[in-house]
């Protein structure tokens, strides 16, 4: 028998959405996602990039060497010297999907906006939109709402260069309040220069230039503390530029087409393959992969006609036709400079040697930490783990593991979470302060060497288990202090984890505020202020001591879909010893004087 009703499901329940509707509709699938731009990959930050892409490739293509960019209470100006879009086609150019000349080889070879989508998405999404161009002395406006035309007009544009004028507002409707934090726009104005030298970029005034590419790139990201002058390479379609550290682990700044590829991709791979080859038929040796690589920092840029990512934030290169040339140049690359630099040559060979070394003392102590923990690897102790993994694919890209503060705070977490997605390693309290140990240091700590092995990252942070490393703590001082020891062991030996986004901090309430109809959690005293004068007299007012005060049927809406986390984001890499040493070093009179000076007693 069929069934009637609200559930019918006929012809009437067929929908075709045009792509204004779709593109406002399911957001995700053309910015990622939404966020109040606390996080570098909010989708305010793609709206911008959108634009700047279209005006980088005006550049690239060889029109126009200075890009205008303004951001002032939310407004967002960009302005380019490149050719103008055609005046007949403004608005079919800003507002109607799959139109556009990236499809054209002709006009533009190597792009990142591809599919034709960017800023009409842009348009979509923004409560606010003009887009002008001039072309030839003449100029053609036209202004949206959401997507829909309001008016277009057109006339002389006098002496006005030509190029493209995008001005637009992000929809409060779709991303609610948000701001722009200029350190990130500031590091993405950064990355436009390094990629295209000879590009000027003024963002509010400040200007952003680069002559020597990623060579400038890695030198401002590594500062002094480096073993030889950088190697660098240019090619037709690939840049690279390289360099040794004492620092833990390798670090890659990798970009497709301008893209900055996070999570590398078959470019990287092929890059760090190339480069151990070129090492071994210089010296006429066969030494070990991680022995050339460690302390290893690496720019890669490649230009590809098609470039095919993984996800539409294009962070992770699929491309798998691209190895072989790329091994080519990566090899001729390394092996030109390393000739022509026989005392950087001497160096990295110093340096290949004192990882060997380092490698045999550290297999030792690892026979021993293995022997001590014996089926540690199958039965990892304060470890409730979940059933996906970040090598799943799928949901399991959402891994997630909770480091939490003790049995009292997991316990709540343990029985909200999800047991598909989520895991959580209990902390006995504060762990050991890593700064300026060795690496065999993490071998002599039981716990740390548990949740080494839990994340899986023992030998290198591709064995990694989790999308996701999430650090949960109470928010009070003893909470805050096993926050900074846990990111003092991850800068200083398992950078990468951070600079590729897998480490956050988690938000949860500090106050709840309730009457008998509505319950509300705040985060910040000032909110609590704000809903309890909402509320009324007859609200009761509660302050959560410790995240193991939160029941777990609270816990659960915390650490769910809306769950609040805050990216932890290194600017540039030279200044994390500066800021490690100052506040895990041995005690200073500075330091001492800056506690004094910032000291905020808790009433």
């Amino acid at each position: 028998m069929a069934r009637t009703g609200s559930h019918q499901y006929d012809e009437s329940k067929i929908k075709t959405l045009s792509s204004l509707e779709h593109i406002r509709l399911r957001t995700g699938m053309y910015i990622g996602r939404l966020g109040s731009g606390a996080n570098p990959d909010d989708g305010i930050y793609i709206l911008l990039k959108e634009v700047v892409d279209n005006a980088v490739d005006e550049f690239i293509m060889g029109y126009g060497k200075r890009i205008t960019v303004a951001l002032k209470d939310g407004v967002v100006s960009v302005r380019d010297r490149g050719r103008g879009i055609p005046l007949g086609k403004v608005v079919e150019c800003v507002s109607v999907i799959n139109t556009g000349a990236k499809y054209n080889d002709d006009v533009f070879q190597f792009s990142v906006g591809l599919n034709g989508v960017g800023t009409k998405a842009v348009n979509a999404l923004s409560s606010s939109f003009r887009v002008v161009s001039y072309r030839e002395g003449r100029f053609f406006e036209a202004r949206f709402e959401r997507g829909q035309l309001l008016g277009k007009k057109e006339g002389a544009a006098g002496r006005e260069p030509d190029g493209t004028l995008v001005e637009f507002t992000p929809d409060p409707d779709i991303f609610g309040e948000f701001a722009y934090n200029m350190e990130f726009v500031e590091k993405r104005m950064r990355h436009y220069a390094y990629l295209n030298s000879g590009l000027t970029l003024d963002l509010n005034g400040q200007e952003f230039r680069s002559e020597n590419g990623l060579l400038d790139l890695l030198k401002d990201e590594t500062g002094d503390d480096v073993l030889y002058d950088a190697g660098y390479w240019r090619g037709d379609k690939m840049e690279f530029s390289f360099t040794h550290t004492n620092n833990y682990g390798e670090e890659y700044f990798s970009f497709v087409n301008g893209q900055f590829t996070s999570d590398g991709g078959t470019h990287l791979s092929a890059f760090r393959e190339g480069f151990l080859k070129a090492v071994n038929e210089f010296f006429q040796a066969s030494y070990r992969g991680e022995d050339v690589r460690e302390g290893i920092a690496a720019a890669v840029a490649v230009k590809l006609k098609n470039p095919m990512f993984e996800s539409q934030t294009k962070n992770k290169l699929g491309n798998g036709d691209i190895k072989p040339w790329i091994l080519q140049e990566v090899k001729r690359g390394v092996d030109e400079y390393l000739r022509r630099n026989p005392t950087a040559a001497k160096r990295l060979q110093d340096k290949i040697a004192h990882n060997e070394k380092l490698r045999t003392e550290l297999n030792i102590v690892k026979k021993e930490a293995r022997e001590a923990a014996k089926k540690i690897e199958l039965k990892i102790p304060n470890l409730k783990d979940c059933k996906l993994h970040l090598d799943d694919g799928g949901d399991g890209e959402h891994s997630t593991i909770f480091l939490t503060e003790g049995q009292s705070a997991s316990g709540s977490m343990v029985s909200a979470r999800d047991v598909y997605t989520q895991a959580i390693f209990s902390l006995r309290g504060k762990v050991e302060n890593m700064y300026g140990m060795k690496r065999t240091a993490i071998y002599k700590n039981e716990e740390l060497y548990n949740m080494m092995m839990a994340l899986g990252i023992e030998n290198d942070i591709e064995g990694l288990r989790y999308g996701r490393i999430v650090i949960a703590t109470d928010a009070d001082y003893d909470g805050f202090h096993i926050r900074i020891l846990l990111l003092t062991f991850f800068l200083t030996f398992f950078e990468e984890l951070v600079t590729q986004g897998r480490v956050f901090i988690l938000e949860t309430p500090i106050f709840r505020v309730r009457t008998k109809k509505e319950t509300v959690y705040c985060y910040s005293a000032r909110e609590r202020d704000d809903t309890a004068t909402r509320l009324g007299s007859n609200a009761e007012v509660t302050r959560f001591k410790g995240l193991g005060e939160i029941s777990p049927k609270e816990f659960g809406q915390f650490i769910g879909d809306d769950m609040r986390l805050v990216t932890v984001d290194v600017q540039t890499l030279k200044t994390v010893p500066e800021i490690l040493g100052f506040y895990m070093g041995k005690n200073t009179p500075e330091r001492r004087g800056f506690i004094m000076e910032n000291l905020v007693n808790d009433l």
